[in-house]
């Protein structure tokens, strides 16, 4: 197989929170005691400067689907579909320091061990990624960046589809939570033209859906959740266009 990634860019913006409001001591020990084991080698560029592919059954040990959640929040969606599927194994991205201490308390108190964590930008994650190795992905009420003059940092958009479609398997599901209808706007129209067919887009969630703690402020805010379902196009995905 062909690796069709683009060439690896030498800086990157970032535009997300990495760390909030002091954290709990038990929040301390799960990063010190816990994160090590679960974080996979070779993703960042100090450990991996040549950018190598990694090898996905290392993170299990076995040949399980792997579904990847991008921006898990507090952890809560990651955990349950971990318990829920314990023959998949699930990688989990978040940059948000305080949100991977919140994931490790919760993957402490639920006995999962299908789940990794990369602490971090799910980019670096998707370079190294082989094509095809990825069996579902999830984007859960993801950043809105609102004001029009930041809509291109929304992950929808082509800069981050494009790499994901090259790590989806053909036929691959790619499911979408948000509250936000502009954002819903954005995603009908910027997924398709990236290697994705629309399969469901409505006001119902999937049969395996959790609630997040962002779901119910939402709806206690009186926004109303919408969820899109997309499939991973057969053949290759559309080339990135790195220019600005």
């Amino acid at each position: 197989m062909t690796d069709e990634r683009p060439a690896p860019e030498e800086r990157r913006n970032f535009y997300g929170r990495i760390h909030g409001k002091t954290m709990r001591p038990s929040q301390k020990a799960y990063l010190a005691e816990d994160l090590g084991a679960l974080r996979p080698a070779g993703v960042s560029r100090a450990e991996n400067p040549e950018r190598r592919l990694l090898d996905p059954g290392a993170f299990f040990g076995d040949d399980r689907p792997l579904w990847l959640e991008i921006g898990f929040g507090g952890g809560e969606h990651l955990v349950h579909m971990a318990a829920r599927h314990p023959g998949v194994g699930l990688i989990g991205c978040e940059p948000f320091i305080n949100g991977v201490a919140m994931l490790l308390g919760k993957i402490r108190a639920a006995g999962v061990t299908n789940l990794v964590v990369h602490p971090g930008d799910v980019r670096d994650l998707m370079e190294v990624l082989p094509p095809a190795s990825i069996a579902r992905a999830f984007l859960n009420y993801p950043d809105p960046w609102p004001k029009r003059r930041h809509h291109r940092r929304r992950f929808v958009t082509a800069g981050h589809l494009v790499p994901l479609a090259r790590i989806l398997e053909p036929g691959a599901e790619f499911r979408v939570a948000t509250d936000i209808p502009d954002y819903v706007r954005q995603t009908r129209i910027e997924t398709p033209p990236a290697g994705f067919t629309k399969t469901g887009d409505g006001p119902v969630p999937w049969e395996d859906w959790i609630p997040t703690r962002y779901e119910q402020k939402a709806l206690r805010e009186g926004r109303i959740p919408h969820y899109l379902t997309f499939r991973r196009n057969a053949g290759r995905a559309p080339a990135q266009n790195l220019s600005p």
